[in-house]
């Protein structure tokens, strides 16, 4: 999360009014942003990872945890350390950092006040020499973050607190449920980072919709669990405000666990990793050619059964933020006629991507999304400008949406030197991909944000999938290799990914063939390990019917490759990763290196180790509280969150805890 700006926003009715006038000089802003940076060419590609944690703190006399709303506290602490401000400061957001020395991890808030996020001090390069600092570097920023908490505190790396949103005193310090922004049953104002962006988010969201957000997720059922299920939480006779109607007109589904706040989703947290590419060209090529790759990693990475107390029947967080943050009104959720409205839009603001940009010749008319919504007035303005018709199409694309937080100040005059209008609208698009102009600085080029991954209980993990995916890239480039597929099946595919075990139980569509239709020979430039196509031309525009080139396959399939008694079956992703690293000068002891993180990546896909949420699931449910009854209570969400903090610290090493997601070390 970038620096948070300030100032007065205005309340839904008011930035209601001005949302066309912002669009606009959005627009205008990237069009600025596209005449200056369009041919802008960096050395070489940057990389880096966001990591985010939850906060607990423990109260081991009761055997109970909670969320530590301390997330203010904490972040001035390690501002105020004086051996930190020596090496030029850690926390941008309240200090002006200089980069020194060793360049310490930065920290950053997040929408919870129980959230911290930390990325690396400095982006990394694509030497692999800086792949095996990924780890080290992830372990000291939770060593640091550790040290400027409490004792009984500690940041856990949980996609969401397991009982988030009971009613009960889940958070300290307490504060009661409801409120004026959020108006929700289960969760206080107070849970939200009081910066005045996101209280204001969250209300004019749920102003927006014209009603509170709907999250229903299904129960997992186990043996005694009552059917149909009817969440037990949910107060039908409160009267606070008037969205509490809501649950009286059907907001509440039968065997779903009912949420109503933006902080359900926003609440969560996640693993990403952005990329700097030399240029627009490789930008706008590694957007595309990741974005099939999205639902695979989803389901790879899968570690969030447990919404407020109850065990789902899902494995991954994506669609319940979704819902969290959809804001469609009911015009255009197609659930009344188009009146006061522009159009139904059929996805949330928090969704899979919808568009493919490259200027590819292999990009086919037919991989494209039919049900497209796009500005064509913005469109025009854009192309108009200068930009290419599939790019003025992407950016007219997240155009449609109104801007949620409008600062009063912001609407006085336009500066084409700045993007805060442009950023309002791009910001709070939050695709599995995202495709980032550069800002207004020298030093910074085009950039690309691989998003959809859960976040990982271990450090180990967490680099080894942030490793594994920077390889990916760099076999993308190298190879010139082919990813593409209809995005109709790319949406269906992240909706595969939802599913328990999906990663071991379900098939996603993906390309059978993924190598240029020429002949490829690769150079290396010996240095940065990158190896580019010694090819000039690029491949010719394929032919045939679209259905002939993809076709249903397992995640083991996928990522280890098909077996078969021919040459004709997908090769893997991992062998596609070390066929690159056969290509580029790699020493032995680093080659091993890497083969422990592509490993894990390989058991996790044939299933010999566990995800983190079937390890969840399975813990729960061997738990001597639990009443096979899909409830997850105090006891056994205090020892489950105790055996996360131990195995961030032990790591399958001397102990069997989690060695069915790790291995023995």
């Amino acid at each position: 999360m970038g620096l948070l700006a300030t100032g007065t926003p205005l309340e839904w009715p008011d930035a209601k009014k001005c949302a066309s006038h912002v669009r606009e000089w959005g627009i205008e802003q990237l069009l600025a942003i596209w005449r200056r940076a369009k041919g802008k060419e960096r050395n070489a590609l940057l990389w880096g990872d966001e990591v985010e944690y939850l906060v607990v703190a423990f109260q081991e006399d009761q055997h109970r945890v909670k969320l530590s709303l301390r997330q203010a506290d904490i972040l001035e602490a390690l501002a105020k350390d004086e051996d930190l401000r020596k090496e030029g400061g850690c926390v941008p957001d309240l200090q002006d950092v200089e980069r020194k020395g060793e360049q310490v991890p930065l920290f950053h808030p997040e929408f919870g006040r129980f959230m911290l996020e930390a990325t690396p001090g400095k982006p990394w390069g694509i030497g692999f020499k800086d792949l095996l600092d990924v780890e080290p570097n992830m372990k000291w920023r939770r060593l640091i973050a550790k040290d400027h908490m409490e004792p009984n505190e500690y940041p856990i790396t949980l996609t969401t607190f397991p009982r988030l949103g009971t009613k009960d005193h889940f958070i300290t310090p307490y504060y009661p449920p409801s409120g004026e922004r959020l108006r929700s049953q289960f969760l206080p104002d107070e849970i939200a980072n009081p910066h005045i962006r996101f209280p204001t988010l969250a209300a004019n969201i749920r102003a927006r919709r014209g009603r509170k957000v709907e999250v229903n997720v299904s129960i997992y059922r186990d043996e005694r669990t009552p059917w149909p299920w009817r969440d037990p939480t949910v107060d039908y006779d409160l009267h606070t405000w008037p969205e509490d109607d809501d649950v009286r007109r059907g907001a509440v589904k039968d065997n779903c666990i009912y949420m109503d706040a933006m902080a359900f989703g926003m609440g969560s947290c996640c693993l990403q990793i952005t990329f700097q590419a030399k240029n627009i060209i490789e930008g706008r090529t590694l957007y595309d050619q990741l974005s099939p790759l999205g639902p695979i990693m989803l389901a790879l990475t899968a570690a969030t059964p447990i919404y407020k107390g109850f065990l789902a029947e899902t494995d991954v967080r994506w669609d319940q933020i979704s819902a969290a943050v959809d804001d469609r009104t009911a015009e255009e959720l197609g659930e009344k006629p188009l009146k006061n409205d522009r159009w139904r839009i059929p996805k949330s603001r928090y969704a899979s991507n919808s568009t493919y940009i490259s200027q590819d010749p292999r990009l086919r008319k037919e991989y494209m999304d039919p049900d497209l919504v796009v500005d064509e007035e913005l469109k025009g303005r854009l192309k108009e400008g200068g930009m290419d018709d599939l790019l003025a199409t992407h950016f007219a694309h997240l155009f449609i949406r109104d801007p949620i937080v409008i600062f009063n100040e912001d609407l006085k005059n336009l500066d084409l030197s700045k993007t805060d209008h442009f950023e309002n609208l791009q910001s709070t698009n939050w695709q599995h991909m995202r495709f980032k102009p550069p800002p207004h600085d020298e030093s910074t080029g085009w950039r690309v944000e691989f998003r959809p991954m859960e976040i990982q209980i271990t450090d180990f993990e967490n680099a080894a999938f942030s490793i594994f995916i920077v390889l990916i890239t760099r076999a993308i480039l190298s190879f010139d290799l082919n990813f593409y597929v209809p995005i109709t099946k790319t949406t269906e595919n992240m909706k595969t990914a939802h599913e328990r075990d999906a990663v071991i139980n379900r098939k996603f569509y993906f390309r059978k063939d993924p190598f240029p239709s020429r002949s490829m020979r690769s150079t290396s430039n010996g240095t940065s390990g990158v190896s580019t196509p010694a090819n000039i031309s690029r491949p010719p525009t394929p032919t045939g019917p679209v259905e002939d080139e993809y076709e249903l396959m397992t995640v083991d399939e996928i990522i280890n490759g098909q077996t078969s008694q021919t040459d004709a079956g997908f090769p893997g992703l991992v062998p596609l990763v070390e066929s690159y690293l056969n290509s580029v000068n790699v020493d032995v002891e680093t080659r091993c290196e890497l083969a422990r993180y592509l490993g894990l990546i390989q058991k996790r896909a044939s299933g010999q180790l566990w995800t983190g949420a079937k390890w969840i699931r399975h813990f729960v449910r061997s738990h001597e509280d639990y009443g096979m009854d899909s409830v997850v209570g105090e006891r056994v969400c205090f020892d489950l969150v105790k055996a996360v903090e131990e195995i961030t610290r032990a790591e399958g090493k001397g102990s069997e805890l989690g060695v069915e997601m790790l291995g023995r070390r």
